[in-house]
């Protein structure tokens, strides 16, 4: 039976606490519901092969959960302190007889972001979905205090490591493939403490629309999924000030559903934009906001 949005997922005020960059998913309270006890598939992406980048935790997770249990073998990236939540996510893919390819590394790299996608390519036999969720967030009240380094880190892995990327990858991408890339509300409604990240999500819609464009003779899909307040490790590993934790999700009136998303409610997203079912959906950027205006 339908349940009041509201109220399906966790929607009390959140403990306080902190974990240094990146943070682990498991060590969080509560800890983020990427579909591992309720996410079904059904066949919708059988036989795909697909690469997805901070699919250890998070909306990443939840995305690889999902595609696996669609029928897709899945290689997961993300960094090498992340390892306790990768080899839980390897286990939930292989229960469903998946191939799990677990890949670590830094995306400010280059040379990492390139060889990710070849090492990715050799271990599946193939790519025909590329997935980019992984990001950086660290909060700044005062953008006296947005340092060159928080600001190349923030843009090295949000946006370049995206066109290495997806260079590595098109030779690679038959017709039928699909890249779907992360961007988020804070490209159209800007958090005053994310000014480098929101610059980041404007530059990952421009490029989304842009390489649709490109890729529609080659018969590539690409489009974007744009993610409102979703309980991550990213907010609590300073994504969000300290003070900001207890009331994430519902600390402004803006927010209709008064809660933060959990990962799984993004998951039928990303199963939607890889399947067959959107083979006439290139260009476009899906919200989940929980209301939040996301024009």
């Amino acid at each position: 039976m339908p349940k009041n949005p509201i109220e399906k997922y966790y929607h009390k005020d959140f403990p306080k606490q902190y974990q240094n960059p990146p943070g682990i998913q498991k060590e969080m309270d509560p800890v983020p519901d990427c579909g591992e006890n309720s996410y079904e598939g059904s066949g919708q992406l059988k036989g795909r092969k697909a690469l997805i980048t901070g699919g250890d935790s998070g909306i990443g997770r939840a995305a690889a959960i999902a595609y696996a249990r669609e029928g897709a073998d899945v290689a997961i990236n993300y960094l090498p302190v992340e390892e306790p939540d990768a080899q839980e996510v390897k286990e939930l893919i292989e229960q469903e007889g998946r191939k799990a390819i677990l890949l670590p590394g830094d995306l400010r790299e280059e040379e990492f972001s390139r060889s990710l996608v070849q090492d990715a390519v050799k271990e599946l036999g193939g790519l025909d979905a590329l997935v980019l969720v992984a990001g950086k967030q660290q909060a700044v009240e005062d953008i006296a205090d947005l340092t060159t380094e928080q600001l190349v880190s923030t843009f090295e892995t949000n946006v370049f490591s995206m066109y290495w990327m997806v260079q590595e990858a098109l030779p690679h991408m038959p017709e039928g493939s699909s890249i779907i890339t992360t961007s988020s509300v804070e490209a159209y409604n800007p958090s005053p403490l994310l000014p480098d990240y929101a610059a980041t999500k404007s530059a990952i819609v421009g490029f989304t629309k842009s390489m649709s464009k490109q890729l529609s003779s080659r018969g590539i899909r690409v489009n974007s999924v744009a993610p409102g307040p979703f309980w991550s490790a990213l907010q609590i590993s300073g994504g969000q000030p300290q003070e900001n934790i207890p009331k994430f999700g519902k600390e402004t009136p803006e927010t209709p559903l008064q809660r933060a998303g959990q990962p799984v409610e993004l998951s039928g997203i990303y199963v939607f934009l890889a399947s067959e079912q959107a083979s006439y959906v290139t260009g476009h950027v899906y919200s989940a906001t929980g209301g939040l205006n996301a024009n």
